[in-house]
């Protein structure tokens, strides 16, 4: 155990980066729960994961602008196909994204399948960077939440109807993944919700944020201590607030 390893210096700047994913992802999470769509955002972030793979494939520079643009194409890409299947199909909508989600895996292997970095590239895009986040990705990051919440407290979303809700899922995903990583895209729209399913109303989303922000705390406290893959213990973090907040919510007054 190194508790020189705590260093605000490094993880300060990853918990702000969790706390700005989780500012969008928790209230998109419980929309998600209620629509029972639970793996959309598995599949768009996949997918969003492919665009960036693509771009790197023609050559372009990892950080640069050509890659966001690559990724965020593909995301509304993957947002219009979703609308058109729910429209379609809405019974067999959450097979589809399954479907989609592992079409997009496969097509990004195949993509990387000649490059002696795929593996590498495949490793950041599921568990992320979050330790090695720069003020620029941080400032990035939260100028993207800070659009994404405007609409999403706006009611702009929903007046765009089905499309509306798959467009800003797809880009508040694009604007994480390649911060955080599949894994814990997943986790931060899942688990806070999931937990707190319960309970309504304001107080939900103060349980859930306060949750997201607990695990993303203790999962960077943990792996600096004892030197784990960040994204894999915070995931594992966050489960784990999940499980205490569910058993204390054994008993009255649970609603409202």
């Amino acid at each position: 155990m190194n508790w020189a390893a705590l260093d605000w210096g490094i993880l300060g700047p990853a918990l702000i980066a969790g706390l700005l994913v989780l500012a969008t992802h928790v209230p998109l999470g419980m929309q998600v729960l209620d629509r029972g769509i639970v793996f959309i955002d598995l599949a768009i972030a996949q997918i969003a994961g492919l665009g960036v793979i693509a771009a790197i494939a023609l050559g372009l520079p990892e950080d640069g602008a050509a890659v966001q643009i690559a990724a965020v194409c593909a995301a509304l890409l993957g947002a219009v196909l979703l609308t058109w299947t729910e429209r379609k199909a809405p019974e067999q909508q959450e097979a589809l994204i399954g479907v989609m989600f592992i079409l997009a895996a496969c097509a990004g292997i195949l993509l990387l399948a000649g490059n002696p970095h795929g593996g590498e590239h495949l490793k950041e895009l599921l568990v992320g960077q979050i330790l090695w986040v720069n003020s620029s990705q941080l400032l990035w990051l939260a100028g993207s939440s800070a659009v994404l919440l405007l609409v999403l407290l706006s009611g702009a979303m929903q007046r765009l109807g089905r499309f509306g809700f798959y467009a800003v899922f797809a880009l508040a995903v694009t604007a994480s993944v390649q911060r955080v990583g599949v894994y814990l895209v997943f986790s931060s729209l899942i688990i806070p919700a999931l937990a707190t399913r319960h309970w309504q109303g304001p107080r939900r989303q103060v349980l859930a944020y306060a949750l997201g922000a607990a695990g993303y705390a203790l999962g960077l406290a943990l792996s600096a201590l004892f030197d784990l893959p960040s994204g894999a213990v915070i995931v594992w973090a966050l489960a784990l607030c999940a499980v205490a907040l569910r058993l204390l919510q054994r008993g009255p007054g649970r609603a409202g």
